[in-house]
């Protein structure tokens, strides 16, 4: 009818919802066919019917699903091969390297924000129409051929804020969004804090429309009166997608060493949204960023990590594949065809995909930083979601490589200008060095240097 509008509301509505379970299961290993098959013999013009339809297979799916999580994590954690180092930190050291982890987080996230759901194979395009490739410097516009932009549909949303010509600040992003809830979550309710206080911060602070995939469903479930962990599993095909892995790295900034800490506090975070891979991708991340305030070795970062990912589970496999990567080739893109073959089936924002892209970089970042962000943006899928989980782990390594303790280069971390926007109540225009003092006062006195 003319003059009628509709409110767009991505990943909630149930015939996509109901496609995507489809995937999810078949992931799972399980069949959906029947399912399947009663979703096309149900076609019909009606959109009211067609919802109705998707929402009763999208509850009758819950019984073919074969990867709920169902992790006893306190045991898991407890058996897990890493130990809790007695490693004390200086709080002046401690502070730098988390300047550098909020920073790098920032930088990496920046870097890949232009080109996020850009196939690479077109961020390739994108970057030799202008004699860039490989990347090594925040992307431009300036000079892209016309017909290159139109093709890839590259740098809409951001074209205004994250470009090298028009960089003012760390624009707003869910991948520091979280970072930022998190350390709310922190300071008001502790380290023995809920996945029910988590929830309740999400709809105190977070606009819905911020959050994506997952976290939208949860946010939608919570405003049914859905509990953790239902908020996660009903009616949720996003449940092992990236959403929790880009919300780890709080939980290793505030354990610093305590690998095992870390990785229990991101499962508390991750339970209100996902399940089992999705779940074990934040506890990987989280683990990593604990691990790498105490080593310069990347391998030993990403083994860390890996010790907390279920030995059976489809992430480890992920991961394991990529940590073979360095002794196939000592080339990038040639790893990254090797690991497109291998995962390129899961959608482009699924955990287990990118979780094996973030530990390859890292390996073959060898510890510097913008050769590490770099790699990340240059392999596509989930790009400044994996530039940012980098650079916090890179940033937080300090010594490595080329990196001064506790410092990013200049190149990156000066556009910066030191600030982050947000949507986020209380957060906005937030100074980076200052959302780094804030997660030092949340380091329990434990690893920390007496004062004496």
């Amino acid at each position: 009818m003319e003059g009628v509008s509709t409110v767009r509301i991505s990943w909630l509505k149930p015939e996509d919802r109901i496609e995507h379970e489809f995937r999810q299961l078949r992931e799972e290993g399980a069949d959906p066919s029947g399912l399947e098959e009663r979703w096309r013999k149900g076609g019909t013009e009606d959109l009211d019917k067609q919802r109705e339809l998707a929402l009763e297979l999208l509850d009758a799916s819950v019984a073919l699903r074969r990867n709920d999580d169902d992790l006893d994590v306190a045991a898991f954690v407890r058996s897990a091969a890493a130990p809790s180092p007695s490693t004390r930190f200086d709080r002046a050291d401690l502070e730098n390297r988390l300047n550098a982890a909020w920073t790098g987080r920032a930088a990496g996230c920046l870097l890949g924000k232009p080109v996020e759901k850009v196939p690479r194979e077109g961020i390739r395009e994108i970057l030799q129409s202008i004699g860039e490739w490989p990347l090594e410097r925040y992307f431009t516009a300036e000079g892209v051929p016309a017909d290159v932009t139109e093709r890839y549909a590259w740098n809409r949303a951001s074209r205004g804020t994250s470009m090298r010509e028009n960089i003012e600040c760390m624009p707003e992003d869910d991948d520091l969004n979280y970072a930022m809830l998190n350390l709310h979550v922190v300071e008001k309710s502790g380290e023995g804090f809920t996945t029910e206080d988590v929830a309740t911060a999400w709809l105190q602070m977070m606009p819905v429309l911020t959050v994506f995939t997952a976290e939208r469903v949860a946010y939608e479930n919570l405003l049914h009166h859905l509990l953790p962990p239902d908020t996660a599993l009903y009616r949720n095909p996003y449940r092992e997608w990236i959403g929790a892995q880009i919300r780890a790295d709080v939980w290793g900034w505030v354990s610093p060493g305590d690998p095992g800490r870390a990785a229990e506090l991101a499962w508390r975070d991750a339970r209100l949204s996902h399940s089992a891979n999705g779940i074990y991708g934040e506890m990987f991340v989280a683990a990593m960023v604990a691990r790498a305030f105490t080593t310069s070795d990347v391998v030993e970062v990403v083994e860390t990590g890996l010790q907390f990912v279920p030995e059976e589970s489809r992430l480890a496999a992920a991961i394991r594949f990529a940590m073979d990567l360095p002794q196939q080739t000592s080339d990038w893109e040639e790893a990254l065809d090797l690991l497109y073959a291998e995962l390129g089936h899961y959608h482009w924002v699924h955990t287990i995909n990118n979780a094996a892209l973030v530990a390859a970089a890292l390996l073959f970042g060898e510890g510097e930083f913008e050769k590490t962000i770099c790699y990340a943006v240059m392999g596509g899928w989930d790009t400044d979601c994996n530039g940012a989980t980098v650079g916090s782990i890179v940033g937080v390594m300090g010594g490595a490589g080329s990196i001064p303790a506790g410092l990013i280069p200049t190149a990156w971390s000066n556009p910066l200008r030191n600030r982050v926007r947000t949507s986020l109540k209380g957060f906005d225009n937030s100074r980076l060095d200052e959302l780094a003092a804030r997660t030092l006062a949340q380091v329990p006195e434990r690893y920390l240097v007496s004062a004496s």
